[in-house]
């Protein structure tokens, strides 16, 4: 048999580039790309009572839990929009960032035992995660679309902006910052276990400086101070935009979604450089 590497399908080398993102490759294992999204979709709440209905039952528990205390307590103002209604399309948006987040801020350690086997791009993994997420958000979108109806003929001076048709792309910028955040902090995971756990404190603490719960104005109304925190989180950004686009609710910062897309950028060449130098030896230390 002649062994010219023109008769082989696949040819594995060593990855010598500093930056490398063999997407001709990640396509050649797209049914595996496909069969980790189906795997994360279906078998996370197979053997659940509720099943599916989780998608369902957080993002509508949040809401009222936010409601009661937010609106109803600590009396926010959101205008001409139901306060549930309010609170239900940042829940939404959020929820897409935190389970791409978390998701992927494991990957090293939960796939160790496929990746010291078999050989596959391991960019895979955690681009499955965006992927089942995403259709994870489209379940909870249905379900704010089933309210907005629901308040529209209540009566309720809902706004839907023409620019709506740009949310999908608020959705992927807020998928591609989760995936590069959760590839940095995947990497980091291989050498100190204990990160993982500052995680989800992290991840909470990062939602009260999100605008999940409130409009950008209102914080930078009342702690002037320390507004700024929430002005350069790109997070925010997204989630305000969102909310106009949605219900007409708020306002548009051409800085701030153009201070979001450079750093959504950044972050994501940074966790690419950082996860394919980890790829590299993580099963020494995992």
């Amino acid at each position: 048999m002649n062994n010219n590497s023109n008769d082989w399908l696949f040819e594995i080398t060593p990855k010598n580039k500093f930056f490398s993102l063999n997407l001709k490759e990640v396509w050649q294992y797209r049914d595996l790309l496909f069969l980790f999204v189906k795997r994360d979709v279906i078998t996370v709440y197979k053997q659940t009572v509720l099943g599916p209905l989780w998608y369902l039952i957080q993002p509508l528990f949040t809401s009222i839990t936010f409601t009661i205390i937010f609106n109803n307590v600590a009396g926010i103002d959101t205008g001409s929009v139901p306060p549930f209604l309010f609170n239900l399309a940042g829940i939404t948006v959020w929820n897409y960032f935190t389970a791409c987040l978390n998701g992927t801020s494991d990957t090293f350690k939960s796939n160790a035992g496929i990746f010291g086997k078999v050989y596959f791009p391991r960019i895979i993994t955690p681009l499955s995660v965006v992927l089942s997420n995403l259709i994870k958000f489209g379940i909870q979108f249905l379900i704010f679309i089933a309210f907005y109806i629901f308040y529209y003929f209540e009566g309720s001076d809902l706004k839907l902006n023409v620019l709506v048709l740009f949310f999908p792309l608020l959705i992927i910028i807020m998928g591609i910052l989760g995936l590069g955040l959760g590839m940095i902090i995947s990497s980091m995971v291989t050498k100190y276990r204990d990160f993982i756990y500052l995680v989800g404190f992290g991840i909470q603490l990062l939602m009260y400086l999100s605008a999940v719960m409130y409009p950008i104005n209102l914080i930078k109304a009342k702690l002037p101070a320390y507004g700024w925190i929430v002005e350069y989180n790109p997070l925010a950004y997204i989630i305000e935009t969102s909310r106009y686009l949605l219900l007409g609710f708020g306002e548009i910062s051409v800085f701030g979604l153009i201070y979001t897309i450079v750093l959504t950028f950044a972050i994501s060449v940074l966790g690419i450089l950082v996860f394919n130098k980890t790829e590299k030896s993580f099963i020494d230390t995992v």
